[in-house]
């Protein structure tokens, strides 16, 4: 006994450098973390050091666990666990998408939610916050049982927050909210402890509405990491705006962790007290914060008298069951993940249509590459080789000739200046209508989707198609028409052979009537007349008649080349363009199904 006095007085001589405590706990090897930093109660006069540590030893059990060896991780269920789990996933996700501001509150929560699972999970932290005056550290002191915080009529009182905790082991919980040892209290009470109470971490906030900055600071600080919260409102500040407005109205979905107590009842004549408690349930109400009436989970509002003792016997019964429960930290954390997930719904949650690329838009989007590329044109230009080629073959040679001879004949210089200039605008016009395509893709593409994924899917689709335009240019001369002669039909050697005999028919014909006028040949004009005739009529017609089996076979070896360069466009813009917008809005997707995980509502199809 002598040594545990001696070591809780040398540790409330070091409580300002509990960090140091604890290094020279591991090294002397001693559990590190422990409830001993020195001050059991607020010391009466003419009470030794020496007296309270032999008292407080006393009334603390003999078993009681230390810090390192309470529970942990057993504080949250598999539900939040999964909600904490997706949250983490939906953060990495967005990293690269959302700047840090949008995600700074979903990442505070979770290290929070890490911080809070590794502590204690047998101990419950609540925060008596409230307005200058409305006396909460009376409360404190009140169900602590001795005189702990500081009363009175000098305002603030209470200039930083003040601990009293029922039970060992919440030091690291107490180092986590950031309060010193020499403001580390305990109950003392001679006697048996209060098992209702076991587990519990009371602390005192400084006023919300104080005049100094750093003490409100210090409230919104504590707020965010403790379990839950009574608010002590008086008679005369229950309706304050800045209460409602900056506090219970952002907090109403943590109304399953919140008390709300009506204080200084007893100021108040007849059943005007209940006539307040009405109106501060209403206020509330419109707030957004549910109340547990009927058996229905909420905030618990009541009324009492902290002075006088009046209704202290029924906070302090709710206070102990709810300690009791040990879930106060795991629906501290399933509301902030409900906060995070409210405050991240417009980032992640679509209005209007599915988000997703649908065929309509990608053979648009092909269509337009497809006219950028001048597919129709390369059809029709590799039509007319076909029939050009046929026409070579199965043309008469005279007018075969007549051609070679026009093309010799005119000029070439002022067509291929007037080429160059039309292929440059050209080209001009083409790049434009990739412009235009990928724009309108990634329009479609983004349509519905929140502003941060719609201009990421928009950056996809333009960085894609950086050096699309060229490319397009290289496959109109690969995959264009292709280099030689068009393959020939079965029917062509006949077709050359029927003209060929038709050549010969005039020749000899021809040869004929000269030997006949040379008189090398008998007279008779009329048979080398007819065999000549059926040569020139029979040229042309067999070439006709080539010219129209050839327009099947032209027209199918056209569509095949405008195939193969517009295959060619759309397989070129969907690997550049398409399929980074389909892998933009395929992680869209996937960071939904997260938020809807985080949320824990069904998927809703979007």
């Amino acid at each position: 006994m002598t040594e545990v006095v001696s070591d809780q007085t040398d540790r409330t001589d070091r409580a300002e450098g509990s960090d140091r405590a604890d290094l020279s706990d591991r090294v002397a090897g001693r559990p590190v973390g422990r409830w001993d930093d020195g001050l059991i109660a607020r010391r009466s006069a003419g009470r030794t050091a020496e007296a309270a540590g032999a008292q407080d030893e006393a009334v603390r059990p003999a078993d009681e666990p230390y810090d390192d060896d309470l529970p942990r991780g057993g504080t949250y269920g598999r539900e939040l666990r999964g909600r904490l789990d997706a949250l983490r996933e939906l953060v990495g996700l967005s990293r690269t998408r959302l700047d840090g501001g949008t995600l700074a509150e979903a990442g505070r929560v979770l290290d929070e939610a890490a911080a809070r699972q590794g502590l204690s999970a047998q101990h419950t932290v609540v925060a008596i916050a409230g307005a200058t005056g409305s006396g909460k550290s009376t409360l404190f002191n009140n169900l602590a049982g001795v005189s702990i915080s500081e009363t009175g009529l000098r305002r603030p009182t209470t200039s930083a927050p003040i601990a009293c905790s029922w039970t060992d082991g919440a030091a690291g919980l107490l180092d986590r909210l950031g309060i010193p040892g020499r403001l580390r209290r305990r109950p003392l009470k001679l006697g048996e402890p209060d098992e209702a109470m076991r587990g519990l971490v009371l602390v005192d906030l400084p006023d919300h509405d104080s005049a100094m900055t750093t003490h409100r600071d210090q409230v919104d600080r504590v707020l965010k990491l403790v379990d839950a919260v009574i608010w002590v409102v008086d008679p005369e500040k229950y309706a304050d705006a800045v209460l409602h407005e900056r506090y219970l109205r952002p907090l109403a979905g943590h109304a399953e962790i919140t008390f709300v107590v009506l204080n200084q009842v007893d100021r108040l004549p007849g059943d005007a007290a209940d006539q307040v408690l009405d109106d501060l349930r209403r206020l509330l109400d419109e707030d957004g914060m549910a109340l547990g009436e009927h058996g229905e989970p909420g905030a618990t509002v009541l009324s009492l008298s902290a002075l006088t003792g009046e209704g202290i016997g029924e906070l302090r019964e709710m206070l102990g069951q709810f300690v009791q429960e040990r879930g106060a930290a795991g629906r501290r954390m399933s509301a902030d993940v409900d906060a995070a997930a409210i405050g991240l719904r417009p980032v992640y949650v679509a209005d209007g249509q599915r988000p997703e690329l649908g065929e309509g838009a990608r053979e648009d989007f092909a269509d337009r590459l497809a006219e950028a590329v001048g597919a129709a044109a390369v059809g029709e230009a590799a039509e007319r080789e076909w029939r050009r080629n046929a026409g070579r073959a199965c043309g008469t040679p005279w007018l075969r000739l007549w051609r070679w001879y026009e093309a010799r004949r005119d000029p070439m210089s002022s067509t291929e200046s007037a080429s160059g200039e039309a292929a440059e605008e050209e080209e001009v016009t083409a790049r434009q209508r990739v412009e235009q395509a990928v724009r309108t893709v990634g329009d479609e593409a983004a349509a519905g989707l929140p502003a941060p994924w719609a201009q990421a899917v928009r950056e996809s689709a333009v960085r894609g198609a950086a050096g699309l335009p060229e490319e397009l240019d290289a496959l109109a001369v690969t995959a264009g028409v292709p280099h030689g002669r068009p393959p020939r039909p079965g029917w062509w050697p006949a077709a050359v052979l029927a003209q060929a005999s038709m050549t010969l028919l005039q020749i000899y014909g021809g040869l004929w009537l000269v030997g006949q006028i040379v008189g090398a040949l008998e007279p008779g004009l009329l048979p080398p007349f007819l065999v000549m005739l059926a040569g020139v009529v029979g040229g042309p017609v067999v070439e006709w008649s080539c010219g129209v089996a050839a327009r099947g076979p032209a027209r199918r070896y056209g569509q095949e080349a405008e195939r193969r360069l517009r295959d060619a466009a759309a397989g070129s813009g969907r690997a550049r363009v398409l399929d980074p917008v389909s892998a933009e809005l395929l992680r869209y997707r996937e960071v939904r199904e997260q938020y809807v995980a985080v949320t824990g509502l069904s998927t809703t199809g979007r």
